[in-house]
């Protein structure tokens, strides 16, 4: 039992970096979202919606980077990794954003293709594409994060960010 409980606990420590950083950077993109269409702030609503996305592109980075394909350049330069690796992601971003978008009309419409018809018809292009523009650009920042974590070693990465660690006690 207890190599169970070791297994769960490693699979939990390997979702936790990219479902954090999923989870502030979507409260951000929701931040400006809310922003530009001038509502009050964020709600309880969007909160949980935020953390149900952020809970499934944080499971989604671990499942990706299990996939053989997704490490495809590890003999060349990080960046070819960062830029496969954030097209990759980044693919994902845009259709859990468009079914974010979906799933609010299919409240209203009452069947997927009536929703998919509204929101094709009333939906913001240059605003989805905005929120887009950003998500791609935060997910590459996470991106070279983790090449840099993967390539350096996360301890000589924390050490490079913010300087010699003090001794573990205990």
């Amino acid at each position: 039992m207890s190599a169970v409980v070791e297994k769960i606990k490693e699979e939990f420590i390997k979702v936790l970096p990219p479902t954090i950083f999923f989870f502030i950077i979507l409260h951000i993109v929701a931040l400006i979202r809310a922003l530009m269409v001038r509502e009050a702030g964020i709600s309880t609503e969007t909160t949980a919606s935020v953390l149900i996305s952020s809970l499934i592109l944080g499971k989604s980075v671990l499942l990706a980077d299990m996939l053989p394909f997704i490490n495809r350049f590890p003999d060349k330069p990080l960046v070819w990794n960062v830029a496969w690796k954030t097209l990759m992601y980044a693919i994902v971003a845009l259709v859990i954003h468009y079914l974010e978008r979906l799933y609010d009309f299919w409240k209203e419409a009452g069947s997927f293709g009536a929703a998919n018809q509204a929101l094709l018809a009333h939906i913001s292009w240059p605003r989805f594409w905005a929120v887009q523009i950003l998500l791609v650009t935060l997910i590459f920042n996470y991106c070279v994060i983790a090449e840099l974590a993967r390539a350096l070693g996360k301890t000589t990465l924390k050490r490079m960010f913010f300087g010699p660690l003090p001794p573990r006690q205990g």
